[in-house]
């Protein structure tokens, strides 16, 4: 196994509290492969069955929603350490909510639905670290649920801020996306997403340049 992919597994949820000989330990018995993706390919479209248990190892993949209107809202972004779809593994209902597309070239370790059973019948951690990372989901969608349905513009707003800056571990906040696709994101209008950045600047809360917003008085968005 590569140093890359092995950093890439010690940034997955699913081997937390693991070292790269454990790591490789665990899967030496198990019938993985690395996948290669070309750019903008097609890793699975809404509606396609989960047959894998997949692990990105470098790269971006790009999940996307379509709305009512039939627009393609992107809802995240998976990156190198993440479980691919871990709700959907052993749901019975396993068929992706959304669209995924890779955003550059991107590499994946594979392994099937039943390998990945295996694999946590046999290794305890992996089952305790994979109970977590479904916890985590449900914990992340129920507080996202409280945001989209209870949350003002303003509110919705603000918390995304505090949420990316926290992410970032800085107040100065870089935008991966743009404005469009973050108002898509909340279902909110752009105007709206704009008016309530411009009238955080007004207040003092946050300084905006381009791609980069400071926040610099958090109690001035409430």
């Amino acid at each position: 196994m590569t140093t890359e992919t092995l950093e890439s597994l010690q940034r997955c949820p699913l081997f937390a509290g693991m070292n790269n000989v454990e790591i490789e330990i665990a899967l030496s018995g198990a019938d993985c492969k690395l996948v290669r993706y070309e750019p903008y390919d097609i890793y699975a479209l809404t509606g396609m069955p989960c047959r894998n248990a997949d692990i990105v190892v470098s790269g971006v993949l790009v999940c996307r929603m379509a709305s009512l209107s039939g627009k393609l809202v992107e809802v995240s972004r998976l990156r190198a350490g993440n479980l691919i779809a871990p709700a959907f593994l052993f749901a019975k209902d396993k068929t992706f909510p959304v669209s995924v597309e890779t955003e550059g070239e991107v590499n994946i370790l594979r392994m099937s639905n039943e390998t990945f059973e295996k694999l946590l019948r046999s290794n305890w951690q992996l089952t305790e670290n994979f109970i977590r990372v479904l916890s985590n989901i449900n914990a992340f969608l129920t507080k996202r649920l409280r945001v989209l349905s209870l949350f003002t513009v303003r509110e919705k707003v603000a918390w995304l801020l505090t949420e990316m800056a926290a992410e970032q571990g800085s107040d100065t906040i870089t935008l991966s996306r743009s404005r469009q696709q973050i108002a898509d994101s909340f279902g909110i209008q752009k105007f709206s997403l704009l008016r309530v950045l411009s009238d955080f600047q007004k207040a003092g809360a946050i300084r905006v340049y381009d791609r980069q917003i400071t926040i610099v008085d958090r109690g001035k968005m409430q």
